[in-house]
């Protein structure tokens, strides 16, 4: 399995061959809560680092995902709009959200590796 990256606002990102999956971590869909509905973007879309990308609802709030690179969307994950509880159930598997193709790899240096990720979260209390 690919390495994940992670940011500081909990999406996370896994690349292979130049292409980026994107989600949302254990971490924010636990806070979240029972996820609603999820609001994704149009393929073809180009995010910079940090844009806003999608929203996820969940019971508590609504979320806004930012992409963790920058890149094209070329793949979104329609079964969201019917079972968006995916993103509590397997946040790292079936509950992605998009996929993009990597426009500056550069980007997953300013990232966190899963443990850095790990002493982040736990930092937070």
């Amino acid at each position: 399995m690919s390495e994940l990256w992670f940011t500081k606002d909990h999406e996370w990102v896994r690349v292979d061959n130049g292409e980026g999956t994107v989600g949302v971590s254990d971490y924010a869909q636990k806070q979240l809560g029972d996820m609603v509905f999820i609001d994704l973007p149009a393929i073809g879309v180009t995010f910079a680092q940090g844009d806003t990308a999608a929203v996820a609802e969940s019971v508590k709030a609504a979320s806004e995902v930012y992409a963790p690179v920058s890149g094209v969307v070329e793949a979104i994950n329609a079964d969201l709009n019917n079972t968006p509880s995916m993103v509590n159930e397997d946040p790292y598997g079936q509950g992605w959200f998009f996929r993009m193709h990597l426009t500056s790899p550069s980007d997953l240096t300013s990232l966190m590796d899963e443990t850095a990720y790990e002493a982040y979260i736990n930092e937070l209390g």
